[in-house]
Parts: C-alpha cells; sequence; structure tokens
C-alpha cells in the first residue's frame, strides 16, 4: 500500500489532464493529521493552478465554526462552502447564496419544526451558533435515537417535509426535504460546471452519506465512523472506495485508487 501521508505529493504525476471537482466533509476528513493535509494543499494547489480544479467543503460547521477552522489550521480557499449539513452554501468570498436559500423555503417552517421538537425533552438544543432559519440541531444519546420516528411524523402531519440526520451516535440535524450535503453538492457541481464523472466527494460520518448518493466518485476515509461503514457495507459499487488510510491521505489513496494520481 502507498503510504500517502508519508511521502511528498509533488513525488506523484497527476493523471486525466481534465479539471475536476473535490467535494470534501472537513473535520475528521480533510482534516485531521496536518502532515497529510499538507500533502493535500500541495498536490491540489498544483491541480488548481494547472488545470483548474474546483475545491468545495461540505461541513457541518456553522459559517461562525468553520471561521473558527480556519483559523486553526491551514485549509486552502474553497470555490464554494457548503455548511450546516448542506443547509447553507456560500461564495468563494463568503456570501450567502441567496437562491440556494429560496429554494428551501418550500414547504418549510422552522418555528413549526422548534415547536414540535421542543416536546421531547431528550432532544438537547446545540449552541445558537449551530442552529440557522433551514436548519435545527440537537443531541441525542443512542439510547433515545427511536423518538426521531415520532418527530418525522408529527412534522409530516404539519405538512412540513423535512429529514431527520442522525450521525455520530450523537448528532440530530432537522432539515427540509431538499437540503442536505447530497443537494448541496449536485447544486454546486451544476453551478461550477461540472460533470458527475469529474466530480468526487469525500466524508467519514453518516452526515456524508448523502454526498455518496448522487451518483459522483465517492471516497471513504479509513477512519469513518462505523455508520458510514455499515452504510458502504450495504451498498458498495465501482466508483466508491473505502480508504486504508485516515483523513487527507486516504483522499489522496482514494485518488491514486481512481487513477487521478499516479505514484
Amino acid at each position: 500500500m502507498l503510504k500517502l501521508h508519508t511521502t511528498k505529493i509533488n513525488t506523484f504525476k497527476i493523471t486525466k489532464m481534465a479539471s475536476f471537482l473535490i467535494v470534501t466533509d472537513l473535520d475528521s476528513t480533510l482534516v485531521g493529521n496536518d502532515a497529510s493535509l499538507e500533502d493535500f494543499n500541495r498536490f491540489f494547489t498544483n491541480h488548481r493552478e494547472t488545470h483548474g480544479s474546483k475545491l468545495v467543503y461540505a461541513t457541518g460547521r456553522s459559517l461562525k465554526l468553520y471561521k473558527e477552522l480556519e483559523s486553526e489550521v491551514c485549509l486552502l480557499p474553497p470555490d464554494r462552502l457548503i455548511t450546516s449539513v448542506g443547509s447553507e452554501i456560500y461564495t468563494a468570498d463568503k456570501q450567502i447564496d441567496g437562491n440556494w436559500a429560496t429554494q428551501l423555503s418550500e414547504n418549510w417552517n422552522v418555528e413549526i419544526v422548534r415547536r414540535i421538537t421542543g416536546k421531547y425533552e431528550q432532544l438537547k438544543l446545540q449552541p445558537e451558533s449551530e442552529q440557522g432559519l433551514f436548519k435545527v440541531s440537537f443531541l441525542l444519546k443512542p439510547q433515545h435515537k427511536a423518538i426521531l420516528e415520532n418527530v418525522n411524523q408529527e412534522l409530516k402531519a404539519e405538512n412540513i417535509k423535512a429529514q431527520i440526520i442522525y450521525s455520530s451516535n450523537k448528532d440530530v440535524d432537522v432539515l427540509p426535504e431538499q437540503s442536505g450535503k447530497g443537494k448541496a453538492l449536485s447544486y454546486v457541481r451544476e453551478m461550477l460546471g461540472m460533470s458527475r464523472s469529474r466530480t468526487v466527494a469525500c466524508g467519514d460520518s453518516g452526515n456524508d452519506i448523502a454526498l455518496f448518493t448522487e451518483n459522483t466518485y465517492g471516497i471513504i476515509v479509513g477512519n469513518a465512523r462505523s455508520e458510514l461503514r455499515e452504510w458502504y457495507e450495504d451498498n458498495k459499487r465501482s466508483n466508491l472506495y473505502l480508504a486504508r488510510a485516515n483523513c487527507a491521505a486516504g483522499i489522496l489513496e482514494g485518488l491514486y485508487h481512481f487513477g487521478w494520481l499516479k505514484g
């Protein structure tokens, strides 16, 4: 196995001269090992400059928490930024994408969502910075996960088209049905003029599953959580790869596997 995390990326050859789009989660996917992140940054900077490739971050973090991470680790500037589990999209200069917000408004009422979820004491609200017009977020212990079906039924009764995402055995995000990382990926892919065959999604947890349902290439990093590994075992396909290496090294390993990077 090629040890990408210990090898300088300028020793690799880039294949397939056309540009491509990488859409990647941050925490425990791209971010988590400074040395491999540096390797990735070196590789992608070269490919962006020579071939015009695009980079999009798709994170569960709010814009506020993204900016905090940006100040802590060396992140390349993205061409688009998907935050809050796909409920917000920002341009390269961090301006909100109003068209995306308009799309999410249909059949959604955040006040009704808050009223219904407020009935369940097991749902502990996350900090105010993690709440939004199109996302209501909680912490929930695994043994109480069954209540989410009750919440879902109550939302349907109020004609709210929502989806409930449970990830990392603790995080609950209630979002518009047409939201989420996967649909946000498709939206920005089209905005950037990239095809599915030149797009790769990367993730490590349950809220990244939606990224891998958009029929693009997919890389699951080696340190992926159990919920994503279980999903992978049930959904194996040729354009989906489970890496052995962790974090950014796993992304590079996946690109090598797909033939977009040569040793």
